[in-house]
């Protein structure tokens, strides 16, 4: 047995899942569905019950931009160990999970769509 889907309409993605948690001010959700990425958001705390519900079983990313949710990184890779995690915020991980996550970048260095083109370009290889 397959594992369950966390469409609302029973469905699967057609294309790469990203789960983006956190306010995502600069759009790094919004350049990844450009490039035909589906998204689901976690709104407030990310914790188990809300990355499962948002899919993360079966997510290719899982999407931070908020730093103060950060022990949501390990909860993800613990439910989903091949997710790549990616933060996106001005600020820094706390220490305790910098090297869990797998690609952290300062929107100040560079812009959503490019981040969103490089996650993509990896995959390809």
């Amino acid at each position: 047995m397959g594992e369950p889907s966390a469409r609302p309409d029973g469905g699967s993605a057609e294309g790469p899942l990203a789960v983006v948690a956190g306010p995502d001010e600069n759009g790094l959700g919004e350049e990844l569905a450009a490039l035909g990425v589906e998204i689901r958001r976690v709104e407030g705390l990310v914790t188990a019950d809300a990355l499962s519900e948002a899919g993360i079983a079966e997510a290719a990313y899982f999407v931070l931009t908020d730093v103060e949710e950060a022990t949501g990184i390990p909860v993800a890779k613990e439910l989903n160990p091949d997710v790549q995690v990616v933060t996106y915020a001005t600020r820094s991980l706390p220490e305790f999970v910098a090297t869990v996550a797998d690609l952290a970048v300062d929107p100040a260095l560079l812009d959503a769509a490019t981040v969103a083109e490089e996650l993509l370009a990896d995959d390809d290889k």
